[in-house]
């Protein structure tokens, strides 16, 4: 079964997709948007043209663990999705993703301006492989 894999910003979406096995996450695209519906329609497509059940959603904690104000937004994208298309959503935790992101393409020799393109898809690859990684949802988390 393929997972795809979402780091869920203010203006961008970076999506990534698993391979079917769900063992290894890959880029797929970002997403520019202005409103959460636009967002729905795109992942919507998406879903449908690679047949996904399950999305692994970053969210963004402070760093001591606490829920942070980007995180109840994350929340509520959450409850979006499963409503609209259906399908399951495991959050995953996603500190330092960019950081660890853009730490890989500055490695990888990429410039500046390239790296703006692909730094959400490249989080978003971070995201999903982790969850990956961690067993496929023995986990859930959750902020009370």
């Amino acid at each position: 079964m393929r997972y795809l894999g979402l780091d869920y910003g203010a203006r961008t979406l970076g999506v990534s997709i698993s391979d079917e096995t769900g063992t290894i996450a890959s880029t797929l695209k970002t997403i520019r948007y202005t409103e959460d519906k636009e967002l729905l329609v795109e992942l919507s497509k998406i879903i449908k043209e690679f047949n996904i059940k399950e999305v692994v959603l970053g969210l963004p904690l402070n760093m001591n663990g606490t829920n942070s104000v980007r995180g109840a937004e994350t929340y509520s994208f959450k409850t979006k999705i499963e409503k609209n298309l259906k399908v399951k959503v495991h959050l995953q935790d996603e500190r330092l993703s960019t950081v660890e992101a853009e730490r890989i393409l500055i490695g990888s020799h990429i410039r500046r301006n390239n790296r703006k393109k692909v730094i959400d898809s490249m989080a978003a690859v971070i995201i999903l492989q982790t969850f990956l990684d961690k067993g496929k949802g023995n986990y859930e988390y959750s902020i009370d």
